[in-house]
């Protein structure tokens, strides 16, 4: 099935978003009109453009405030469509969008409604040009796509059918049975099919709409439920984006564009267009990987922190620092050049690392170039929207090559682990690659996205998003920040699980650790909420660990300072705890304001 987006959808002039369109693999677009209207170039550059790009013009829209109107606005109605109609024929598009009524002038008449819309579909046929009628969640009077419908059919115009627009529909319902009479409209009157998702929202639905839509995949409504039943009318339309959303507005067309034909290859997977191809999720995190410019800090941190050297790669400046199931590899290569000390790539232990290639590249994920010596264990790598390199790594013990073979041993043994493992990585977004983010290690690594939740930044507002395998030893902490002006290079943190926090904030301190200073208010807090043993909050005082329960149990954790935009952290999870210590987040961000001025991840 053919896919199109709506030029609106897109940031920049209207020459750039049909060129970002046509680059991520769309079919077609919608020419929104004020984009139009902005160009330079004349209907028939723009169609010529289309064409050369190898775009079909699917829709052109809107024309609004058109039925159940006096008859003298009516008449001008039809004046202001013969202009629209040339116009579309020269741009070579034969649908219009007709959006229902919001004016103040339209009346409750069903048969007015019908009777004015007929006439404009006659008008349009004389043109060659069909009328898709939309019902807009706020319309004036007609504000359902079953109310919509109903004029259609009554109007009985061949050149009139209607549009089915998922936002408008399912911004007013969560009742699947709601969507029941989207199956009784005969497929070949569904003359357009625009879709958007959005998180759902307790808000005027017209700042919903304008504001906060994004592709499907990325809200949290049931895009794929209401395209199945579209489907199964018979429709053989495009499956068309129309997202009108702030940070995409800002955003570069082309990233935007990618992402917007990842997730509508994501949709045809799930309504059974394409053959799915299941994610290959991943089972661990083999390493994490710093580049840095200097390893002298980060040697010091890791050895506090109990890691040993324990390998060099045969070829690179690459370190292998381990302890316990824990590894990190430190590179001071060329790349280590560039922005200070940051987790540049991330190790992920799958069964089949082919496959999640494969399914990697299919999702249009970048696949990343790696210069590698003949004895070099292959290693599949892509880029994550910010930029993260994420390697497949077989599972150890799999008979496949191991990417540690690649590594010459130190001759030290790995450190003592005290239970010690990677639990989680926090990697910080760019402002506007946010829901991109969220999208992508979802549908490409088949990873489950949590609940958002916002943390209260003393110089902002934070959101974050955790995405996780079902047993939890792959956990991505997600995170951006709200100004998109900011250009303080966010930090990123590893998080480091121990079965005793206390004994290893201990021994990370008499190891010559620093540990980040959280103040006493905190504490003060801490023991007007919970009772704890007899010394036990004295402990956390002095240690700086910060405390929080679930449902399921209780979460220790502290932190280290930041080494250029890196620090870790020390948890120990109790009976199941699942969460992050997200209570404790703003506490833990105004701390490492104080102590470095660094906005944190």
């Amino acid at each position: 099935m053919r896919t199109s987006i709506a030029t609106v959808s897109l940031s920049g002039s209207l020459t750039e978003k049909l060129t970002a369109a046509a680059r991520a693999g769309f079919d077609g677009v919608e020419i929104f009109e004020n984009d139009l209207l902005a160009s330079p170039l004349t209907p028939e550059e723009i169609r010529a453009r289309c064409a050369d790009l190898g775009l079909t013009i699917d829709l052109y829209q809107p024309m609004r405030d058109v039925e159940a109107v006096p008859a003298e606005e009516f008449a001008r109605t039809l004046r202001r469509a013969r202009h629209k109609f040339a116009l579309m024929r020269r741009l070579g598009a034969d649908t219009v969008l007709v959006c229902s009524s919001v004016s103040p002038l339209a009346v409750d008449d069903d048969a007015l409604a019908a009777e004015q819309l007929a006439a404009l579909a006659g008008l349009a046929q004389e043109s060659g040009i069909r009328v898709a009628y939309e019902a807009l969640a706020w319309g004036r009077h007609v504000s359902t796509y079953d109310h919509a419908w109903r004029i259609v059919e009554a109007a009985g115009h061949p050149a009139l059918g209607t549009c089915l627009d998922s936002f408008h529909i399912l911004s007013r319902t969560s009742d699947p049975d709601d969507l029941d009479g989207i199956e009784v409209i005969p497929g070949e009157k569904i003359f357009f099919l625009q879709l958007a998702d959005a998180p759902r929202l307790a808000m005027d639905v017209l700042q919903w709409s304008r504001h906060h839509r994004c592709f499907p995949g990325q809200g949290g409504f049931d895009v794929a439920g209401l395209v199945r039943r579209v489907l199964r009318t018979g429709y053989t339309g495009p499956l068309s984006l129309e997202v009108f959303n702030d940070v995409f507005r800002q955003s570069d067309a082309g990233a935007t564009a990618v992402d917007a034909q990842r997730s509508l290859r994501v949709l045809k997977e799930q309504v059974g267009l394409t053959a799915p191809s299941a994610p290959v999720v991943p089972t661990g995190v083999a390493f994490a990987e710093l580049v840095t410019p200097d390893a002298e800090p980060v040697a010091a941190l890791l050895g506090a922190l109990g890691f040993a050297r324990t390998a060099r790669h045969r070829g690179k400046p690459v370190d292998l620092w381990q302890r316990g199931e824990a590894r990190v590899l430190v590179n001071t290569g060329p790349a280590a050049r560039r922005d200070g000390t940051r987790l540049a790539a991330v190790g992920l232990e799958t069964p089949d690392p082919a496959g999640a290639a494969r399914r990697a590249e299919a999702l249009l994920a970048p696949v990343l170039p790696r210069r590698r010596a003949p004895e070099d264990a292959p290693l599949e790598a892509v880029a994550a929207p910010d930029g993260t390199e994420l390697f497949f790594c077989a599972a150890p013990g799999e008979g496949r090559p191991d990417w540690r073979s690649d590594f010459a041993g130190t001759g030290a043994a790995p450190a003592d682990g005290g239970g010690c493992r990677i639990d989680h990585l926090a990697l910080t977004q760019p402002w506007h690659h946010f829901d991109e983010a969220a999208l992508f290690h979802r549908s490409v690594l088949g990873l489950s996205p949590q609940q958002a939740v916002d943390v209260a930044d003393p110089y902002g507002l934070l959101r974050s998003r955790a995405v996780t395998n079902d047993d939890g030893t792959v956990r991505i902490v997600l995170t951006v920040g709200a100004a998109p002006t900011d250009d303080t290079a966010p930090a990123q943190h590893i998080a480091l699980a121990t079965d005793d926090v206390v004994a290893a904030a201990r021994r990370f301190r008499a190891a010559g650790g620093s540990l980040l200073p959280i103040p006493a208010n905190y504490y003060d807090d801490l023991a007007a909420r919970y009772e704890f043993a007899e010394g036990e909050l004295e402990t956390y005082r002095d240690l700086g660990i910060l405390y929080d329960r679930d449902a399921h149990g209780a979460f220790r954790h502290c932190y280290t300072h930041t080494v250029g935009r890196v620090f870790f952290e020390l948890l120990q999870r109790d009976g199941g705890y699942r969460g992050y210590g997200a209570p404790n987040a703003s506490v833990r961000l105004a701390a490492q304001h104080a102590a470095r001025g660094f906005t944190g991840g």
